[in-house]
């Protein structure tokens, strides 16, 4: 074995364990230099064989190869994972926003989904909800039809019977039929169709008290000849509802009939408007009854100005309103939608300076009476008194004005029925009264105690319907009319 190869197997047994190794250096026996080393093996008694030497030789090799490729796999496993984890930090930094903006919107299209879905739904409901008014007011209608056919025919056969009767000329014969006289009575003559020449009914006069109250059985003054049925205000019946409104804007409002309606329009042609806001434009219109108490307007005007308070009316084919945040009225004619008259009322309150005790900007209220078209207000000169002035329903031009001794702000509302005013005592006490009322041919005012009841505890108008005789309210939602009893002035 050459020496270099003897001195690296001294060395890797040495680095085994070996602890004491001798070097020897002599001439063999033919004169050459001999090296010798020596190692005590730490595990083996006695030397092995020279392969065997070898082959655990290549064994250390082997082992040592193995642990090199272990060594260079482990090294590029901890190359990999320095990568990854300089990507895993480069990521945690940036990746918070980014995912926050991934979930914000994620949850915004979630959010979109959800609104169209409720809308749908919503949708849905209303149409549901509007097929079902629908089906009903069709099943009413139905109704009134077949029981107005059924009186119509009950109508046309009594006709027919009696046209029959009179063709034969059946008619009573007076002449042999006793008579019953009555006291302080008088007898025309007899009806005869024997002779063509001159007929005349007979008619039997009898004498009523003049103090009678003035009164159909129905409730409605009667009208005699020379008489427009006007008198003292001496009963008011209980509210009746028609119509509740669906929004908050119908918390309070004004609704109206035009007791002198102009073609298109009739009796029945009813107006509404919500005044929940501050720029109140819409006016609705309903043509007939049936389509006011059920909601379903035929028209919408929009208002060139803005509407304030609840004093409007409708009178002789116009809407008459306070327009906002003055002290003018104005006349809108409804066939042309044209605006016709504007008139400052001089020196009246506005926007809250004199309103009614319920507040509302309720400064200025107009109404409509048997003699026409009145406006309700006060002034800084009344000192907060009610003055109320007729008004000439063309030009708005003030014919005549009178100032009463009752405070504005101390009175709910106001209605004028035969050129006397009344007012209300509360608009949210449930049994408030018809407190005060100031006749305009005397100029004398009166103080009353005619129950008047809130049923609902928010009345923010009360006007007077001269053609029906009836007050129209509107009562925290809800539109509602009273009926009227007058006695003889």
């Amino acid at each position: 074995m050459p020496a270099v190869q003897m001195l690296l197997l001294a060395c890797l047994v040495w680095g085994t364990g070996a602890r004491t190794a001798q070097l020897r250096k002599a001439n063999d026996r033919s004169g050459r230099c001999q090296y010798t080393f020596s190692v005590a093996s730490p595990s083996e008694s006695s030397c092995p064989e020279q392969g065997q030497a070898m082959s655990a030789i290549q064994e250390l090799q082997r082992d040592s190869s193995t642990q090199r490729a272990d060594l260079e796999s482990a090294i590029a496993r901890l190359s990999s994972l320095e990568s990854l984890l300089n990507r895993l930090t480069l990521g945690q930094a940036a990746g918070p926003q980014e995912t926050q903006e991934g979930l914000q919107r994620e949850l915004g299209t979630l959010r979109k989904e959800r609104d169209q879905l409720e809308t749908q739904s919503r949708e849905l409901e209303v149409a549901y909800s509007n097929l079902l008014r629908d089906k009903s007011a069709l099943e009413e209608e139905k109704r009134r039809l077949v029981q107005e056919n059924e009186d119509l025919a009950r109508r046309l056969e009594s006709s027919s019977q009696e046209v029959a009767r009179l063709s034969r000329g059946q008619c009573p014969q007076t002449r042999d039929t006793p008579r019953d006289t009555l006291p302080d009575s008088r007898e025309a003559s007899q009806w005869n169709l024997d002779t063509l020449t001159f007929q005349e009914l007979k008619s039997e006069l009898t004498k009523v008290p003049a103090s009678q109250i003035l009164e159909s059985p129905s409730g409605r003054p009667r009208n005699e000849e020379g008489d427009d049925g006007c008198g003292e205000l001496v009963w008011v019946g209980e509210p009746v509802t028609l119509r509740t409104a669906e929004t908050i804007t119908g918390k309070y409002g004004v609704w109206m009939r035009d007791p002198r309606p102009a073609f298109p329009h009739t009796r029945e042609t009813t107006w509404r408007v919500d005044t929940v806001g501050t720029d109140i434009h819409q006016v609705f219109e309903y043509s007939l009854i049936s389509q006011f108490v059920q909601g379903y307007p035929s028209k919408v005007y929009v208002l060139p100005r803005a509407l304030e308070s609840t004093g409007a009316v409708v009178y002789a084919g116009s809407l008459y309103f306070q327009g906002a945040e003055s002290r003018t009225v104005i006349r809108y004619e409804l066939n042309t939608e044209a605006v016709k008259a504007e008139k400052d009322i001089p020196g009246a309150g506005y926007h809250g300076q004199f309103p009614y005790s319920w507040g509302g900007y309720t400064d200025i209220d107009l109404a409509v009476d048997e003699t026409g078209l009145w406006v309700i207000y006060s002034t800084e000169e009344a000192k907060g008194a009610i003055v109320l002035s007729r008004l000439n329903p063309e030009s708005l031009e003030l014919e005549q004005t009178w100032e009463t001794n009752i405070r504005k702000q101390s009175v709910a509302n106001a209605f004028i029925i035969c050129g006397t005013l009344y007012t209300v005592s509360s608009y949210s006490s449930a049994d408030a009264t018809v407190n005060f009322a100031y006749d305009t041919s005397t100029g004398v005012s009166k103080t009353l105690t005619i129950p008047f009841k809130n049923r609902y505890k928010y009345s923010s108008m009360i006007d007077y319907n001269p053609l029906e005789r009836k007050l129209f309210a509107w009562d925290n939602f809800n539109m509602v009319t009273y009926d009227l009893k007058l006695s003889r002035m």
